[in-house]
């Protein structure tokens, strides 16, 4: 309905025409009446009064009834199986013009209607869509934007859409479209919907012989009545599109009375009644507005809300076109009798259709629609008929013609079955037959489909003929099949009087003319009725170049409208209508508004001054975008590079912002030269966060605290006081000056404000806020209360790690006492290096010398954080870097720069510096080639304990163990491989799967600009530190022992506390002769579990660790790993890192697994019931196997396919924009089954998953000899695998076991056991690392602070 040309004159806005049809056809105009209409009376012809009163006809109408004004028909009542549908009554109203069913009633005179007559239910309240502003476009400051018609909005509101209570006091209805979108929406724009007319045809009944009347047994049936033929149509509002050879029923009304919504429906409430019934109509020419208030209306969609046996006229399909699945609730009847409806309990009433409602919030118009309503011929048949025809036309026709006659044949035996009565089978072969329709499969569909059969006739040659169907009465399917066939004849005619109409030249001769079904395009009548007509918003001002960018086809769709129906005005009043609507949206409207009209600019287009003015006055009144948003998070030091390296999303508390913003606030008074502008900067960005999460309490932060752009300088200035001078002499001076210039308090406020932030003076601050001075303020800190760690610069890794040291009571008291043997000379012989090795290998003097400082700087810091007042201590530079730098590194980075010898080794050092891995067995290795980048989440390997006997003379002659990965991987060698991640099966990216040597010092080489190289994760980090502790341990062993000593390693303390011992058996698969065919014990320090997928907990991770399938000597075989003796304490780390075979990048996983306060390792051990083992490792392929399954259901590509195959039938129901080909009812019916299908098997999935897992805890639920508490749980906060933010809770222990403390760096504080054991699906913010410890071990004393009470109590005694 574009109009291209400009300069072409518009046709005049369509009304509704004036018919004067067959008597029996003639429409009655609704009027509000006392009592319902008997149904003789129901179908009547307009009074006089009424007529005069009707509009001119629609322009190039053809001047016919059709089924949009069928609503109310005079019809024989004598007909039994007919029943009469009454007119439903409406509340009476002194006013109420209203517009039913497409037609439109005419307004009595307004002028004293309106206001004086308002009815009872309407006496003008304090509405708060309307009184809240004048109703319309309101001027900001001096810019000025032209006044748009629209009413509703509320300036408190609008200014305060962040906020949810502010929201409630509304209760708007949501975001909403313009007529234009809704005409999209209704239908395809592509499709002509038409209305229909029918009449039976000019055809006489055949009179039989006697003998062809004995040669069949069928009946000759009355012919269909003019009544039967108009019932043909499914409803008085159904419309045929020729396109899905269906129908559409479309109804739209202006009334005072909200629909009756469906009783299955739970969707959102519509627009408030009382300010609809205030305006009978948005668009032009409604008689009751003096001005118009709204620029056009504003619909809101409800889906499948509305019951179509509800409404006016009420509408039920009939049991024949039910699918058969459906057959088992039959319904009785198309129209239902409402005279008996009052003695029904309403709630035993089935539903019928669901329709789709579109509401307008503005008046009282509202719409519902159908989908498409197939036809008796799916569309799919009929476009494989058709299609043939056309490609394959007969002899001496042309496709149009050869198509036409087909059509015209089938209907003419259709009429004679009907009308005529004819029963004779008609031999498909025959000349006559063929030579006007052919035979083929797929017109042997079209006639199934009407109920013809095909089968043999008995006349001796055995032909293959068609028997027509059976329409007496008295069989069973005799009425259902005489409807289907009347309503088949109804669609095929006008089909074919569409395809006559285009292609009249040629089919004028060729084709006799039919008259008794006639169609007329009703798109005009609905466009003009919803306000989408041409006349009412025109067409064709935006340029042709921006309506074919496709980018900002969710923009236009975001603020409801089409590009084609665009001027400035309108697009103004479709976002000022959104904004009404739905402020919580307001970030995502503005967006879109912004998006057209940059677009607008950049393609050099003529952008209006009004769409400009209207952008910054939006930005004045604190409206941003998403970039904006972006911004903002970047601003505040969020992001891959920023300072923070942490990505901002949902899960990052406020507190973490706020602190932030706070650092970057204290950060901008340092830089003398941009620091207004970076004050400007963090304050706008604060302001945008808070508002785009709705934060009441960082709004008040914010308000309190966001000072001035005033610069440090400035401020001392304009008080007129000294950076030296105390917190009580600027109070005191302030004081003089507000006295002194009363009139510029607040510039002295502002001063005041930014010495209190410079100076983070709590004191000030509080002056500030309450006008007291509360003396000197002193933030209380608990005495008992942990204290936190300063970051040092990306080492929140690094802090946890420290924080959760100090937390085991053996490893403190350890710590304290080797710093007095690390203060003096070790004074070891060669012969101590040589006999003591750390993690089964030789050290060097250097990283001895090392590990004695790394403890010194431990041990200090371990004292200030129990001795400290300081809410947090600062770690010491030395300390991070001697955990985070290597000493192969720190010997690189030495040489680069001196150039010379940059050991501490004496000339009679045995044991040289030297690379610190330790040689492969010489059994290949299979791993994945691909190779990951650096993660600081990169998994362990399952050998992560030390291979304490790798180093003996004949260890590589050892054969007994070998190194295996997954199935399907090329062969790679050690040195092939990279030192630390590697890609296994499932694009796992995961720690080589080769043992490693306890704690021993990383390889880490190349910077990242940080302070101590590239990131680290806290497994990394932990392998570090314990290796400086087992080296320091190394000095008082070789002292205490005085040589040689093979027990040394026994008595260790992070051997004792951390390393547990398992065994590891290589079976083949299918079973074996042979117990195992290889087996071998080690040490570990951690138990890996695979994090890949949801829904599964920490016995689920673990048994996968310990029974899985890998490939060894090229044959799959089953790897049995059990416990031989555990730790007390047990830490379990949960690998992230995830390979994304299609982007070929480790990717982080977010998926949550669930853990409680305690784990039972009982099924785990070498010794643990062999029947219960067996039993359990049944269930848990079985429950493995479950969890594959709905793994590939639920985690497709894009979606969940019960979810896809849902939303693309619902896609393919209400497209509007292009016909896809094949695509007819039956395909979206076969579509849904598919759907209920995927989720039918998904639930069956999950019950029988859920039961399994019963069974499994069942067997083990008594097994508790290896119980263990949960202490402590590592964090990682990011969307990144290779960054992102750490933090640690703690457990209280041991005599606080419910309380928790969460360490996040500087920051302590008291949490709650929920808070640990919180789902957290949707959050970046996962466990990491679970730390448990032995029940009953007691080696965690979380708290460990000194008590000054104790010494005031000395002192007193």
């Amino acid at each position: 309905m574009e109009h291209k040309d400009p300069s072409k004159p518009r046709r005049q806005l369509p009304a509704i025409p004036v018919h004067q049809p067959h008597p029996d056809q003639q429409p009655t105009l609704p009027t509000i009446i006392e009592a319902p209409v008997t149904p003789a009376a129901f179908y009547s012809t307009p009074n006089s009064v009424t007529s005069k009163q009707q509009p001119p006809p629609l322009p190039a109408r053809n001047q016919q009834s059709g089924s949009s004004f069928t609503n109310y028909q005079q019809i024989n009542v004598a007909n039994g199986e007919y029943r009469e549908p009454e007119l439903v009554q409406e509340d009476q109203t002194s006013f109420q013009p209203q517009t039913v069913s497409g037609t439109w009633t005419a307004a009595p005179d307004i002028a004293s209607a309106w206001g004086a007559g308002r009815p009872e239910w309407e006496p003008q309240p304090t509405d708060v869509w309307h009184d809240a502003w004048n109703g319309e476009y309101q001027d900001w400051g001096e810019l000025t934007v032209r006044r748009v018609n629209i009413d509703g909005r509320a300036e408190e509101e609008e200014l305060n859409w962040w906020d949810l209570s502010a929201r409630q006091i509304h209760n708007r209805p949501g975001p909403g479209i313009l007529p234009t979108l809704l005409e999209n929406y209704l239908h395809n724009a592509d499709h002509t919907l038409y209305s229909v007319s029918a009449s039976p045809p000019d055809v006489k009944p055949r009179h039989r012989s006697s003998e062809s009347h004995s040669s069949t047994s069928h009946p000759l049936p009355n012919p269909p009545s003019a009544d039967e033929v108009r019932r043909s149509i499914p409803h008085p509002n159904a419309y045929y599109c020729r396109k899905h050879n269906g129908w559409v029923l479309l109804h739209w009304k202006s009334s005072t009375i909200e629909p009756a919504l469906a009783k299955s429906y739970d969707g959102p409430s519509l627009p408030d009644i009382t300010r609809r019934r205030r305006s009978h109509s948005c668009v032009d020419g409604n008689p009751q507005l003096v001005t118009q208030v709204n620029k056009t209306h504003h619909f809101h969609y409800y889906k499948a809300a509305v019951d179509s046996a509800k409404i006016t006229t009420p509408f039920k399909r009939a049991d024949w076109e039910r699918h058969p699945r459906s057959k088992l609730r039959r319904r009785q009847a198309v129209l239902l009798d409402h005279s008996n409806l009052s003695s029904v309990d309403d709630s035993q009433q089935p539903e019928g259709e669901l329709l789709d409602l579109y509401v307008c919030c503005q008046c009282s118009l509202y719409c519902v629609v159908s989908d498409v309503i197939p036809g008796v011929i799916p569309q799919r048949i009929f476009e494989a008929f058709k299609e043939e025809k056309v490609e394959n036309p007969h002899v001496g026709k042309t496709p149009v013609v050869s198509l036409a006659t087909a059509l015209d044949t089938i209907l003419m035996i259709i009429e004679d079955r009907l009308w005529k009565g004819e029963t004779r089978a008609l031999p498909v072969h025959r000349n006559s037959f063929q030579s006007k329709l052919g035979w083929s499969e797929n017109i042997e569909e079209v006639f199934r489909c009407i109920g013809f059969n095909l089968d043999r006739m008995n006349n001796g040659q055995g032909e293959l003929a068609l028997h027509a169907p059976v329409l007496d009465n008295n069989v069973v399917e005799g009425p259902a099949n005489r409807a289907k066939l009347l309503r088949a004849w109804v669609e095929l005619s006008a089909w074919l009087a569409s395809f006559t109409r285009r292609h009249e030249a040629e089919l004028f001769e060729q084709l006799k003319i039919r008259n008794s079904v006639k169609i007329d395009s009703v798109r005009e009548l609905y466009q003009s009725a919803i306000g989408a007509h041409p006349e009412q918003l025109p067409r064709g001002d935006l340029p042709e170049t921006l309506r074919q960018i496709g980018d900002l086809d969710d923009d236009w769709e975001t603020l409801g409208l089409t590009p084609s129906s665009y001027t400035p005005e309108l697009l103004t009043f479709a976002y000022l209508a959104q904004c009404r609507c739905d402020p919580g949206d307001t970030i995502r409207h503005f967006t879109a508004l912004v998006n057209i009209v940059q677009t607008m600019q950049m393609m050099n287009e003529d952008t209006p001054m009004d769409l400009q003015n209207l952008i910054l006055d939006e930005r004045t009144r604190g409206r941003f975008t998403r970039d904006d948003f972006s911004k903002a998070a970047n601003a505040l030091g969020f992001g891959h590079d920023g300072p923070l390296r942490v990505d901002f999303d949902e899960s990052v508390e406020e507190e973490f912002i706020i602190n932030a913003w706070r650092d970057g606030i204290r950060r901008s008074w340092k830089d003398e030269t941009n620091g207004s502008a970076i004050r400007r900067e963090l304050n706008d960005a604060l302001k945008i966060i808070a508002d785009a999460r709705g934060s009441q309490e960082m709004h008040r932060i914010w308000e309190r605290e966001k000072g001035s752009v005033m610069t440090v300088d400035t401020a001392y200035s304009t008080l007129g006081v000294s950076k030296e001078m105390d917190e009580n002499t600027v109070i005191t001076v302030f004081d003089l000056r507000v006295e002194e210039q009363a009139s510029q308090v607040d510039k002295l406020r502002e001063a005041l404000s930014v010495i209190a932030q410079v100076t983070e003076s709590q004191r000030l601050k509080v002056f500030l806020d309450t006008g007291r001075d509360p003396g000197d303020v002193v933030v209380p800190t608990r005495p008992d209360m942990p204290r936190g760690l300063h970051q040092l610069g990306n080492t929140c890794y690094l802090n946890s790690l420290l924080q959760y040291f100090y937390t085991i009571r053996d490893l403190r008291e350890t710590v304290a006492s080797l710093s007095a043997v690390a203060t003096k000379s070790p004074n070891l012989l060669d012969d101590d290096l040589d006999a003591h090795r750390v993690g089964g290998r030789l050290v060097t003097r250097r990283e001895i010398a090392r590990s004695r400082r790394f403890v010194a700087q431990l041990a200090d810091l371990f004292w200030n954080l129990e001795y400290c007042e300081d809410p947090a201590v600062k770690p010491s530079i030395e300390l991070a870097k001697l955990a985070l730098v290597t000493s192969k590194d720190e010997e690189e980075e030495e040489g680069d720069k001196a150039g010379t010898d940059s050991s501490n080794d004496t000339d009679v050092t045995l044991v040289e510096d030297g690379s610190t891995h330790v040689s492969a067995p010489s059994e290949t290795v299979t791993a994945s080639p691909i190779q990951t980048s650096f993660s600081i989440l990169g998994k362990r390997s399952r050998g992560t304990g030390s291979k304490m006997d790798i180093d003996a003379p004949d260890a590589e002659k050892d054969k007994d163990y070998v190194i295996v990965s997954k199935p399907g991987t090329p062969a790679q060698t050690p040195e092939e491989l990279p030192p630390e991640s590697q890609v296994t099966t499932g694009g796992d990216v995961e720690m080589l799967e080769v043992e490693k040597p306890g704690p021993t010092a990383p390889v880490r080489k190349g910077t990242t600009g940080m302070m101590f190289g590239r990131q680290h994760d806290v497994s990394e980090c932990m392998d570090s530190c314990l290796f400086q502790l087992e080296c320091a341990e190394l000095i008082r062993s070789a002292k205490l022992s005085g040589g040689s000593n093979p027990d040394i390693d026994k008595t260790s303390i992070v051997k004792r506390l951390f390393y547990g011992r398992l065994r590891q058996r290589i079976m083949p698969e299918g079973g074996s002769s042979r117990p195992s065919i290889h087996e071998k014990e080690d040490l570990f320090l951690h138990l890996p579990v695979n994090v890949s997928e949801e829904g599964i907990d920490i016995y689920d991770g673990l048994s996968r660790y310990f029974n899985d399938t890998v490939e060894f000597e090229d044959k799959k075989a089953h790897m049995e790993v059990s416990l031989v003796d555990l730790p007390p304490i047990l830490q379990i780390q949960l690998q992230r890192v995830q390979f994304d075979r299609e982007q070929l990048q480790a990717f982080k996983s977010q998926a949550y697994l669930k853990f409680g306060e305690t784990i039972s390792m009982d099924r785990f051990l070498e010794n643990s019931d062999p029947e219960k083992k067996r039993r359990s490792n049944e269930i848990q392929a079985k429950l493995n196997g479950c969890r594959e399954r709905i793994r590939q259901l639920t985690e497709a590509k894009h979606r969940p396919f019960d979810l896809a195959l849902t939303e693309t039938c619902d896609y393919l129901s209400r497209n509007t924009v292009n016909a896809l080909p094949g695509l007819d009812q039956e395909l979206l019916v076969s579509l849904r089954h598919e759907a209920m299908h995927a989720k039918q098997e998904l639930d069956d999935e999950r019950r029988q998953a859920a039961e399994l897992k019963l069974q499994l805890e069942g067997i083990w639920e008594n097994e508790n000899q290896a119980l263990y508490e949960l202490t402590s749980v590592f964090i990682h906060r990011g969307e990144s695998a290779s960054w992102g933010h750490y933090f640690f809770y703690s457990r209280n222990l041991p005599d606080r076991p419910d309380e928790w403390f969460k360490y996040n760096d500087s920051d302590v504080s008291a949490v709650s056991k929920g808070e640990v054991l919180v789902d957290t699906t949707g959050s970046t913010a996962n466990p990491y690392l679970l730390v448990f410890a032995r029940k009953g071990s007691e080696v965690i004393h979380t708290v460990k602070r000194f008590d000054v009470g104790s010494l005031e109590e000395a002192s007193t005694k």
